[in-house]
């Protein structure tokens, strides 16, 4: 059996490369090491099955290289149903292919260095089972061990004995107990039995598993690489081990006392136990530089690991984590897995590689995690101005809020981030916390021409009266999204502030907009860019096709006047002509407006039908990609010149949640598959801006070399960071 995760052995062990797959002892892997003992069976050739898991295909047929199975072969599980499942496969491949034989099940994962006494240990349990008693293997317990389970023996019958109960790992006091009873055995977790006895004990104490079992093994496919189960019929069948399926319910079970080495590996207690150690007593492994150590574990997976007056300690570095602990605690890292498997933390299912490619949603469960149970219980809580109205422009890294004034575009986002939220299925107060932004932006930011102002001062006083376009575009986009979520002013709010658009902001031209109603300054294309974004959503909204008319005008400034054919690039400042800046202005590109630009392309271009537009969004796309990527940690660049030159070196975290957009809408629109791009993407968010910050916050501002600069956390950041991780979760539903 080759199906376990080995999570005692985290973090080198993990889902995608467990356990039987690592080589711990120089001297192959630990399943390469199991058939090869097998195969060593002193009586005569033995056909040998691995029952293993289905993704695990390729590694299994590198460990089989060069082993005579037999005839044998690989039986493969589309799905984990634990060990029940694995015996009854077992038994009915047996009594299809040979009869009633019997049948040896061993865990391809435990050290058995003496293969001479194990065959004369098996062997010696034969007659036993070819009786029809069920087979089992105990280790005379050499110090009370709380890691294994213990089997309780009854009367000697010339060396097999009468099992009287089995017993779950127990605690230390118990473990001592049961070592000076003298009558307690480790169970080594191997049977030996005919394969009509199982089937016989399945019928009596769980039919459904060996008849679910036999459905699948009998529509399973076969080919030469092995025998494949159907999911479907697979899935079905209950998962439970074969110790409370079986073991622990039959009567008249054998145990034959183990006459060979053994230990399940299963702690790094056991590798420091049975690992070449230096005169102190140590086991080191890898890059490791150890001072006045003493018996500890010490193993470093790729970077240098140092260590000074370390004694009984275990420490296992990986390149994405490190585990420390008392040897002696080295048994309870498998609390640590399911803390982090709880959190959806991918650390526990993949080993890092440049060229593992994760499978589509392997991140779901800890967005959503992230998503639903650390940041909008956070932000809808700490981060609304319960007393002055509004939410909070920033927290520090103590999750406090920060007194500082509070821009249209942060109070608009956050109405945007509840209200999408709401639309995913959260089940928090979104409906109010909705009401009390718009509340606060209604009642204290409307200028009297029916505009909305800047900034407001922290008790909601207004700080900067100026109707900027940016600003409008952002309080657009989070009325449409309170509209579809039901708040009852949002349309009246909507069709005002459009009112205002037309009759304030729109250039004389009708060319665009101004940046602000004075009509001063220089242009941008960014304004609108979120103009296109809201229009998109209120045509999402109502379903009338003004507001599509609305967005093709902002295409059209893009197609004549924003977008470079040459170089592939989009500007963003421009004269009152729309003739780019002069200076380095002009020359100014943001990789993370090319993702946003992109993915608004490629919605525009559903709804329209211009599906040309999706060529300007991939070469948007592809050149942020070439030109725009810090290469040492993958992140989107601040700014880069239209030759791909770095001029704003600082990665924020916004570029990276439209970098995942971006992949998302081009997936799947007729160019290559972007699925594990989308999952890559998603991987660099959390490892540099996500995981490293404490709970429900970012990282905002990385250098170029991968360190920290922020000092707080914007919530501005917030409404990107949803957006994008919701239609992740979206885009990857039912997978992962």
């Amino acid at each position: 059996m080759s199906g376990g995760v080995g999570s005692r052995l985290w973090p080198l062990s993990r889902e995608d490369n467990p356990k039987q797959f690592h080589d711990l002892s120089g001297d192959g892997s630990m399943l390469a090491k199991t058939l090869r003992r097998l195969a060593a069976r002193p009586q005569g050739e033995t056909p040998i099955f691995l029952i293993a898991s289905e993704r695990h295909a390729d590694r299994v047929h590198a460990d089989l290289a060069g082993v005579d199975l037999g005839g044998g072969g690989p039986l493969f599980e589309p799905t984990g149903r634990n060990t029940a499942a694995a015996v009854a496969l077992a038994s009915l491949r047996t009594l299809s292919e040979y009869g009633d034989e019997l049948v040896l099940v061993v865990p391809s994962d435990h050290e058995i260095s003496t293969s001479g006494q194990f065959w004369q240990s098996i062997e010696a349990g034969a007659a036993a089972a070819n009786a029809g008693r069920l087979v089992v293997f105990g280790l005379k317990p050499t110090q009370p061990e709380t890691g294994y389970g213990y089997i309780e023996v009854g009367a000697d019958r010339d060396g097999v004995f009468d099992v009287s109960r089995f017993v779950e790992k127990p605690d230390l006091a118990t473990a001592q107990t049961y070592v000076e009873a003298g009558n307690f055995y480790w169970n080594t977790g191997i049977f030996l039995f005919r394969a009509g006895a199982m089937r016989d004990a399945f019928a009596a104490f769980e039919p459904r598993i060996w008849e679910a079992t036999e459905a699948a093994y009998k529509a399973a496919t076969s080919d030469l690489s092995g025998l494949y189960m159907p999911m479907e019929l697979y899935a079905a069948i209950p998962s439970t081990s074969i110790d409370y399926a079986i073991m622990e319910r039959a009567q008249g079970i054998a145990m034959v006392p183990a006459g060979f080495r053994w230990n399940d590996l299963g702690s790094w207690q056991s590798l420091l136990d049975v690992g070449p150690s230096d005169k102190d007593g140590n086991v080191i492994l890898g890059d490791v530089v150890a001072i006045d150590c003493e018996n500890s574990y010490i193993r470093g997976e790729g970077r240098l690991l140092s260590a000074i007056g370390m004694k009984d300690v275990a420490i296992v570095s990986t390149p994405d984590a490190t585990f420390v602990a008392p040897v002696s605690h080295s048994q309870h890292v498998k609390k640590i897995v399911e803390q982090l498997e709880k959190s959806g933390r991918l650390e526990t299912r993949f080993t890092p590689a440049h060229d593992r490619v994760i499978e589509s949603g392997a991140w779901r469960r800890r967005v959503r995690h992230w998503l639903f149970e650390e940041t909008l219980p956070l932000w809808s809580t700490v981060g609304v101005d319960e007393r002055h109205g509004g939410f909070h422009e920033a927290l520090g890294f103590d999750a406090t809020p920060l007194m500082k004034p509070k821009r249209m575009r942060t109070q608009a986002r956050q109405v945007y981030a509840f209200a999408v939220a709401k639309e995913r299925g959260w089940d928090g107060p979104a409906d109010r916390l909705i009401a009390h932004g718009i509340d606060f932006m209604a009642g204290q930011g409307r200028t009297g021409r029916g505009g909305w102002v800047r900034t407001l001062n922290i008790d909601g006083s207004v700080a900067d009266p100026v109707e900027d376009a940016y600003d409008h575009s952002c309080v657009l986009l989070a009325l449409a999204h309170a509209h579809m979520s039901g708040h009852p002013d949002a349309l009246r709010l909507g069709e005002e502030t459009f009112a205002f658009l037309d009759a304030h902001l729109e250039d004389a031209r009708m060319t665009g907009f101004l940046e602000t109603s004075d009509g001063a300054g220089e242009r941008r294309s960014n304004p609108h860019m979120h103009f296109l974004e809201a229009f998109l959503a209120w045509h999402q909204a109502t379903g009338e096709r003004a507001y599509l008319r609305r967005a093709a005008r902002i295409i059209d400034l893009f197609r004549s006047h924003f977008f470079d054919a040459e170089s592939w690039t989009l500007g963003e400042y421009f004269d009152d002509g729309w003739k780019p800046a002069p200076g380095e202005k002009g020359n100014w590109t943001e990789p993370g407006h090319h993702f946003e630009w992109a993915s608004l392309l490629v919605d525009f271009a559903a709804r329209s039908g211009q599906s040309e537009l999706t060529g300007f969004a991939r070469k948007l796309y592809a050149s942020a990609i070439a030109n725009g990527l810090n290469r040492a940690t993958g992140l989107a660049y601040g700014a880069v010149s239209r030759q791909g030159l770095p001029l704003d070196t600082v990665s924020r975290g916004w570029p990276q949640a439209e970098a995942i957009k971006a992949a998302i809408a081009l997936d799947g629109s007729g160019g290559p598959d972007l699925k594990p791009e989308i999952e890559a993407r998603v991987g660099r968010l959390f490892r540099w801006h996500i995981d490293p910050a404490p709970l429900g916050l970012w990282i905002d501002r990385i250098d170029e070399r991968g360190r920290s600069l922020a000092s707080e956390v914007p919530a501005s950041i917030f409404y990107h960071l949803v957006y994008a991780l919701t239609q992740y979760l979206d885009g990857t539903a039912g997978k992962g």
